[in-house]
């Protein structure tokens, strides 16, 4: 049975309207019509609570529905791995890109808001590494794979397997390669503009 199936069943076995069992699990009715009519699927957080509700396991209300609740996760995963991506990488440009503005401005004052800048571009990075980590991502190709809803058959992973610990050396050079220049820039513009 089908999991708006199994929804509708519990919810008229209790002798619920589609209005009263959405006040128990605080979600809209239009939410509980979704779910009964297949449009969309409940979250974990409303599964747990249907479940707690219809007292049935967890496993007795998805029956038959097991592998579609697992591509709605891993859809939630994909589009949380890119929207921490992007702001992620909208403070690694801030943080770049306002170090000379700010340190002129507001001269030793600028750690202030630049600290700001970076704890927040840190913490979506570790964000998005948690989500790698999670899901056995590390290698550029293994996450473009990801991002896209795919994974790479077992030849392909133990060759990105072979590759994470070059890559790894690779990242710490670049990474502080990386950071001498923008150092150098740094001072090259303060110097420029405070003398």
């Amino acid at each position: 049975m089908e999991l708006n199936e199994q929804i509708k069943k519990y919810r008229t076995e209790m002798n619920l309207s589609q209005e009263e069992l959405a006040e128990k699990i605080y979600v809209t009715r239009q939410s509980v019509s979704n779910w009964e009519n297949g449009k969309t699927y409940p979250d974990i957080h409303s599964l747990l609570l249907l479940s707690s509700l219809f007292s049935i396991s967890l496993d007795q209300l998805v029956k038959g529905d097991i592998e579609i609740m697992k591509e709605e996760i891993k859809k939630e995963e994909i589009a949380k791995m890119n929207r921490y991506g992007r702001i992620y990488a909208i403070m690694l440009v801030a943080t770049v890109v306002s170090a000379a503005p700010l340190f002129m401005w507001l001269e030793r004052w600028a750690f202030l808001p630049r600290g700001i800048i970076f704890s927040i571009m840190i913490y979506f990075s570790l964000k998005v590494d948690k989500i790698k980590k999670d899901n056995d991502v590390q290698t550029y190709k293994e996450i473009v794979a990801f991002c896209e809803g795919k994974r790479l058959d077992d030849i392909q992973k133990q060759r990105e397997i072979g590759k994470r610990p070059y890559q790894g050396i690779l990242l710490a050079i670049g990474s502080a390669l990386i950071t001498v220049a923008v150092c150098v820039l740094i001072g090259f513009l303060m110097h420029i503009f405070l003398n």
